[in-house]
């Protein structure tokens, strides 16, 4: 019997992954929807691929243009995820969160309701409105596995573990596209450099964010969310060749390792496939890496986001959000050559210290709307806060 599936943000770089997973496992898959943002040009190409009959595309002008390019096919195709009761007449077996942004929020919490087992590979969701998914995920008695290779790692390392055992969790940073460039050059890097990532094939947006290493900040912010972990167990640590992704130690001395080679197939496949008899064909074990961790901490000098985690309360709240949408509104106007690749830092440390922000520390997310409407209104701020400077 088929799974049925659904994938959302299937144009971007964790669904083009899973696609090609499912590509070689047709017989066992059907895929009843996809979704994407602009690109309907390869969403299209996709649901004849995989013969998917329903396809959301949420940007207005790419919606119009699918559907002149599209008059005879038998796909549906809506503009936005009103429609989900439509689609979905029973309950399917997975689904893949894979919208970036906040904008992935609203989606993934509607169709929880509707899958038996979700995927979540959004960060900006699992930071800002965890404590909103949580809810849907017991409401429905929904499965959920992270899709981050450190998160799926702890999820996998955790299994039938307390975290009361814990002593401490370490997540590894490649250090990113800069890692080796020196202090005195930041101010005058070149966008074409940050986008080298020396390990991972990623977007735009993560290569910036992993140049300024805020992806880890977040990374901890989620460990600390799904696993209920408190900050002061979490380290981060730098490991150039994205080999080994969490370390684990118990209370009682023992470490456990997780690695695998640098490929998003590796946790993608195993969120469908885990603890089943399919196999993924992967490397041997790369014992030259395993002899040459080159672990170390986190120099605050090359990389001062690092500080953020001074910033962050214990509990769950509208803070997370602020910096998640300052930061996303300055990396936007840095791949615009708006600012310089300092300025990220620089205007984000600005914001999320004045008054009109710092209050919101105290504010736990109750709702959709209050993350929304908060994003947005960071946004023009942080937009105000550059273009008068």
């Amino acid at each position: 019997m088929k799974q049925n599936m659904a994938i959302m943000g299937s144009t971007g770089s964790i669904g083009k992954n899973l696609i090609n997973i499912l590509k070689k496992n047709r017989d066992k898959f059907e895929i009843k929807l996809l979704t994407a943002n602009k690109d309907y040009i390869n969403l299209l190409q996709q649901a004849k691929l995989l013969k998917v009959k329903n396809i959301i595309i949420t940007d207005k002008k790419s919606f119009y243009n699918l559907k002149k390019k599209n008059k005879n096919s038998k796909i549906k195709i809506f503009n936005n995820f009103d429609n989900l009761d439509k689609i979905f007449k029973k309950r399917i077996d997975y689904v893949m969160s894979a919208i970036t942004g906040v904008e992935g929020l609203h989606p993934t919490i509607k169709i929880i309701k509707h899958t038996k087992k979700i995927a979540i590979a959004n960060k900006e969701s699992i930071i800002c409105g965890w404590s909103l998914i949580k809810k849907e995920l017991k409401k429905h008695n929904t499965q959920f596995i992270p899709v981050d290779s450190e998160h799926f790692s702890l999820w996998y390392a955790l299994k039938n573990t307390s975290v009361d055992n814990i002593e401490k969790i370490y997540l590894t940073a490649s250090g990113g596209p800069l890692y080796k460039t020196p202090l005195k050059k930041l101010d005058k890097i070149k966008i074409n450099e940050v986008l080298k990532h020396p390990n991972w094939v990623m977007g735009k947006k993560i290569s910036v964010d992993s140049a300024t290493m805020i992806n880890k900040i977040y990374e901890v912010i989620e460990a600390k969310n799904i696993f209920e972990i408190p900050y002061k167990k979490i380290q981060i640590l730098i490991h150039p060749k994205s080999y080994v992704h969490a370390m684990i130690k118990s209370n009682g001395g023992l470490i456990k390792i997780i690695a695998h080679d640098t490929t998003m197939r590796i946790p993608i496949f195993n969120t469908i496939f885990f603890n089943t008899k399919k196999n993924l064909k992967t490397n041997n074990i790369n014992i030259k890496i395993l002899n040459n961790l080159k672990l170390s901490t986190v120099s605050q000098k090359k990389y001062p986001m690092i500080k953020l985690l001074n910033f962050i309360p214990n509990k769950s709240s509208l803070f997370e959000t602020v910096i998640v949408s300052a930061n996303d509104t300055l990396v936007e106007l840095f791949l615009k050559k708006k600012i310089k690749f300092l300025d990220i830092q620089k205007y984000l440390f600005e914001l999320i210290n004045s008054k009109k922000f710092l209050f919101y520390k105290k504010i736990p997310p109750k709702n959709i709307k209050d993350i929304i409407k908060l994003n947005d209104y960071v946004r023009l701020n942080t937009y105000k806060k550059v273009y008068k400077s």
